[in-house]
């Protein structure tokens, strides 16, 4: 006799770790959530998007696996500007097609994203290939949105930049390489690293992070 699922375990520790990130995104003048799942994440996210607003996002598998683009489309209340929008084979963009969707999502009134890592601290660590997701997520759209499982969660900035350069950046390479027609990416995808450790004050709860109790992403 042995357990196989240890879902609710992790759930439960994912929500104990989360607390200290959401306290101290508030005293960083962000805003921060913790939701159980990745469909309550969705209803979540979509309770945030005002209708009529335009909505870019950046490149997530986070945002994939909570099906986020898909609802909006369905919901028909949004503008979408989707960089990795992907034809029948999975093929996203040329990239001068690319780039010219990625500027426009700069300027969002709402920009949805994923982080690499987030230290219980309350710092937002991400690393880009081409800079797009993380100019974003400092400058530019009125409000960002970040969702990120539990599995996001780290210590501190060095555990983080430890687990993109030797997991999360390889793990993607090979992703890219093998589904989007992007070959020979390797360590290209870590050209641009960006630590955000808070909001001004005037500009409070600009940055939103919704906290997942499950593994999403990588």
């Amino acid at each position: 006799m042995g357990d196989i699922d240890i879902s609710a375990e992790l759930r439960m520790f994912y929500d104990i770790r989360a607390e200290s990130v959401i306290e101290n995104l508030q005293k960083k003048h962000m805003e921060g959530y913790f939701v159980p799942n990745r469909r309550e994440a969705l209803k979540l996210l979509m309770s945030l998007i005002p209708p009529g607003t335009v909505v870019g996002r950046g490149d997530s598998m986070t945002l994939n696996q909570i099906d986020a683009i898909e609802e909006l489309e369905k919901r028909g209340q949004n503008e979408i500007i989707n960089p990795v929008q992907t034809d029948n084979k999975g093929y996203n963009p040329p990239r001068e097609e690319r780039r010219k969707i990625q500027r426009e999502a700069l300027l969002s009134d709402v920009f949805l994203t994923s982080t690499n890592a987030i230290t219980l601290e309350g710092t937002l660590v991400s690393v880009d290939g081409a800079g797009n997701r993380v100019a974003a997520m400092m400058f530019g759209p009125k409000k960002v949105i970040v969702v990120a499982g539990g599995n996001k969660i780290v210590t501190d900035v060095n555990e983080a930049l430890h687990k993109i350069r030797t997991v999360v950046a390889p793990l993607n390479a090979l992703r890219h390489n093998k589904k989007h027609r992007k070959e020979g990416l390797g360590w290209g995808l870590c050209r641009y690293t960006a630590l955000i450790d808070g909001c001004q004050p005037a500009e409070k709860g600009r940055i939103c992070v919704i906290l997942v109790g499950e593994n999403l992403g990588i």
